[in-house]
């Protein structure tokens, strides 16, 4: 079995065009360095909750929208491995005034499979 990366991310939407020339070069970097799979997915319906939501995880501004993003490893161990060889990376940026959005309101977690059909 696999194991996922998730990131959450609000992006101005007048930025997206920047967040996807960063996302592509990411994942490039991402499966350079041994991920078996980088996707990003746009909110399409992603609705404020009347507790929690995608929205309200990101505390979501106006004229901003929602970016998931998944990375997958063949094992946890092997996303420590490539985690370790992508945060060395010098094309990485690391200033976040370089990012096209606020990343101190993204989250992040890793996930192993529970159920696999």
């Amino acid at each position: 079995m696999s194991y996922v990366d998730s990131v959450v991310i609000p992006v101005p939407k007048k930025r997206l065009a920047a967040y996807r020339r960063l996302a592509r070069r990411m994942g490039k970097i991402w499966r350079e360095h041994g991920a078996l799979e980088y996707v990003e997915y746009l909110a399409d319906d992603v609705q404020p909750g009347k507790h929690t939501s995608f929205p309200q995880a990101v505390k979501l501004k106006p004229g901003e929208t929602v970016v998931l993003a998944r990375i997958v490893y063949k094992s946890h161990a092997h996303r420590d491995r490539v985690f370790k060889k992508v945060m060395a990376d010098p094309r990485v940026p690391t200033d976040p005034k370089q990012f096209p959005f606020d990343g101190r309101r993204m989250f992040w977690g890793g996930f192993k499979p529970m159920i696999s059909l």
